[in-house]
């Protein structure tokens, strides 16, 4: 009878193991395999997730956030340099003292790093360099220096067709004595044309043909200070007065100014 019931019992087995299909390898790498088995796992048997049968939803992605302004990292660095500093000097720890050196000689490395590509864009792009337009170095400066006097001797030797000067002095006045012969001199070699005006009546031993100040100087723009000795160009073709300067001056000082008020754009030298 156990027999029997054994024999009966395996043919069942044989029976049930002939209805289901086999699994059987695919030649293509396996993938009918797996689907096979995903059919019996997660939907004969709903085994769900714990079986990996259902795939797991893809977080979306974050975008990368826009790193801020350069302007605010710069302050940013600021303010933690003060930060850092003012805790070193107030508590001044090793750890705060070290924490504040490294912090400072992080941001000296970058003013470093900074300076030299500075340097060299000048070197690489000349319409940057303004030294070629000013030399610094000592030749460069010479060559400059003696190129601007050839320019300079040039325009005054024509400057009389154009401009006129007025120079205001005093005969109580010990800083027009001295300066008096010097801008004689420069008119003498230059044949500049110089309207000497008296401010307080009395003459000048270098221009004796003056005149009394009749509100010239308040004209000319000068002030009501009545500082002297005072130098003004005059434009006879625009009719505008030019101020060069006051107190006592030098050949070349006033050689400089007035090419300087002449000829050169504003800002261009500097």
């Amino acid at each position: 009878m156990i027999h029997r019931q054994s024999i009966t019992v395996l043919v069942a087995a044989s029976l049930n193991l002939a209805g289901t299909a086999p699994l059987r390898a695919s030649d293509s790498d396996g993938v009918e395999v797996r689907q096979s088995e995903d059919a019996l796992y997660c939907k004969e048997r709903k085994l769900g997730t714990w079986f990996y049968c259902e795939k797991p939803k893809e977080e979306p992605r974050k975008s990368a956030a826009a790193p801020p302004p350069a302007r605010e990292r710069l302050a940013a660095i600021g303010t933690q340099l003060e930060e850092l500093k003012a805790r070193a000097i107030l508590e001044p720890s090793p750890e705060n003292v070290t924490a504040y050196v490294r912090f400072q000689r992080e941001q000296l490395d970058r003013s470093s790093m900074f300076a030299d590509v500075w340097q060299r864009a000048l070197w690489q792009d000349p319409g940057l360099d303004y030294t070629l337009q000013r030399p610094v170095s000592t030749l460069g400066k010479r060559a400059w220096i003696d190129e601007r006097k050839t320019d300079r001797d040039r325009v005054m030797a024509t400057l009389s067709q154009r401009y006129g000067v007025f120079y205001f002095f005093a005969s109580s006045c010990g800083a027009c004595d001295v300066f008096s012969p010097i801008l004689k001199s420069v008119s003498d070699k230059y044949g500049l044309a110089v309207l000497a005006v008296s401010m307080d009546g009395g003459p000048s031993a270098s221009f004796p043909g003056y005149m009394v100040d009749s509100g010239q100087y308040e004209k000319l723009g000068l002030g009501t200070d009545r500082q002297v000795p005072a130098l003004v160009l005059f434009d006879s073709v625009t009719k505008q007065p030019m101020p060069i300067g006051y107190g006592i001056l030098s050949q070349d000082e006033i050689m400089d100014r007035v090419f300087q008020l002449t000829q050169v754009k504003p800002g261009s030298d500097y």
